[in-house]
C-alpha cells in the first residue's frame, strides 16, 4: 500500500511511502494465535471488528483465508477459533464484550460467536 500526503508534523510529502500490510486471511491467523497466547481483550475484539466490517462481510474474509489453510499456523489458528468462540460464554466472545463495554454483553457475545462460526463453516 502506498501512503502519501501530510506527515505527522504537517509537512506535504512529494513522494509517498510504501508500507506492507497483511490481508484479511493472514490477519485472522495472526489475531487468533495472538489471542491464544496473550488472551488480550483487544485481540478478540480485532477479530470481531474485521469479521463484522471487512469488505462485504465474513464471506470476503473467508475467501482470503481459504488459500492459507494448509499452513501449520493456520491449522492451529482455526482450532483456536473453534475452541475460544464455542459459545457466547466462551473466552473469545466475553473478551470482545469486555473490550467494548468493560462488562459482558449478550448481544456482542452472540454476534462474535455467529461471525466466527460463519467463518469456520465457509472455510471447511
Amino acid at each position: 500500500m502506498t501512503l502519501s500526503g501530510k506527515t505527522i508534523v504537517g509537512e506535504n510529502v512529494e513522494s509517498g511511502r510504501k508500507i506492507c500490510v497483511c490481508g484479511a486471511g493472514a490477519f485472522v491467523i495472526l489475531k487468533a494465535l495472538a489471542f491464544r497466547i496473550r488472551g488480550e481483550n483487544k485481540d478478540a475484539y480485532d477479530l470481531f471488528y474485521l469479521l463484522q466490517n471487512y469488505g462485504r462481510g465474513v464471506s470476503d474474509v473467508a475467501a482470503e483465508l481459504r488459500p492459507l489453510l494448509d499452513d501449520a499456523s493456520a491449522i492451529k489458528a482455526m482450532k483456536y477459533l473453534r475452541d475460544d468462540f464455542q459459545g457466547p460464554d466462551s473466552i473469545g466472545p466475553r473478551r470482545t464484550a469486555e473490550f467494548l463495554y468493560e462488562r459482558a454483553d449478550v448481544d456482542v457475545q452472540a454476534d462474535a460467536v455467529g461471525f466466527v462460526r460463519q467463518l469456520l463453516a465457509e472455510c471447511m
